[in-house]
C-alpha cells in the first residue's frame, strides 16, 4: 500500500470526526488533526481504534502519542504494515 492510498484510507476514516470540510478535502501531509481538523483527542482515541480495525494492525501507545499529523500518521501505520510482512 502506497503513501497515497494511505492518506485516501485515512481520510475516509477522519471524515466523521471534523467538521472542518476545506481542510479535509485539501488533506495531505502537512495536515494536523488537531489545528487543522479540530479533532479534540478523544476523538483522536476513536480515530487510531479505526485505523488498527482497517488496516489490520496494532498501535502502541508510544507510536498513538505521536499520530498528531497525516505525515507522522501515515509513517507509523506504513512501518506497522511492513513489519506484519
Amino acid at each position: 500500500m502506497n503513501k497515497n492510498e494511505i492518506i485516501s484510507a485515512l481520510k475516509t476514516i477522519i471524515q466523521p470526526y471534523s467538521e472542518e470540510t476545506l481542510a479535509l478535502e485539501n488533506i495531505d501531509e502537512n495536515t494536523d488533526f488537531i489545528a487543522d481538523l479540530k479533532i479534540n483527542s478523544a476523538n483522536l482515541v476513536d480515530i487510531v481504534l479505526d485505523i488498527e480495525e482497517e488496516f489490520k494492525i496494532e498501535i502502541d501507545n508510544d507510536s498513538m502519542a505521536k499520530m498528531l499529523t497525516v505525515k507522522a500518521t501515515v509513517e507509523i501505520i506504513d512501518s506497522k504494515l511492513n513489519a506484519g510482512k
